[in-house]
């Protein structure tokens, strides 16, 4: 990381990128619900959610169902998913 300010979503391990496409495709999800959706292993799970917590793509919330557990949901606009340096996507603006 050195020489670098800001991590972004393409610097993650291939681990975080699953964790990222798994919340991304299913919604919010608990930890034990990614763990049983990646078929990564907890601690491999809690990892990439530092590290997606980290650069501000995933949000954690109380889990009402059962408080013990949280809610892991990625944010409203992940500003590292987001590449707008397409024709297209200037388009949408």
């Amino acid at each position: 990381m050195a020489g670098t300010e800001q991590e972004s979503l393409d610097d993650l391990p291939p681990s975080a990128k699953l964790v990222f496409k798994v919340l991304e495709y299913n919604g919010p999800l608990t930890q034990k619900g990614i763990v049983q959706e990646s078929m990564l292993s907890a601690r491999t799970v809690r990892y990439a959610l530092e590290r997606l917590e980290g650069i501000g793509v995933v949000d954690e919330d109380v889990y009402f169902a059962d408080a013990r557990q949280n809610l892991y949901q990625l944010t409203e606009k992940p500003k590292a998913a987001v590449d707008c340096g397409s024709e297209a996507c200037a388009a949408e603006q």
